[in-house]
């Protein structure tokens, strides 16, 4: 699996346990509802690591507690 896909199912994971849909995480990271959704859009390739630390900082957690997860631990060479 591919790191973005990895970043999406992490968010997914957390957005559930808190009970969160995707516009009011936007809402508590300050980013816009366009910006999340566009991250979730399949055909887009990357994201910025400052949109990935304002999702962090709107679910209450560190890049470091976001990453300290399995889904993260047998990534796909990204170098193709």
């Amino acid at each position: 699996m591919g790191i973005k896909k990895a970043i999406l199912i992490r968010l997914n994971q957390l957005c559930t346990e808190r009970n969160l849909k995707l516009n009011a995480l936007a809402n508590l990271s300050g980013i816009t509802s366009s910006t999340i959704y566009s991250i979730f859009d399949k055909n887009r390739k990357d994201m910025g690591v400052i949109v990935l630390k304002k999702l962090c900082d709107g679910l209450g957690i560190s890049i470091i507690e976001f990453f300290d997860d399995d889904v993260f631990k047998n990534l796909d060479q990204e170098i193709k």
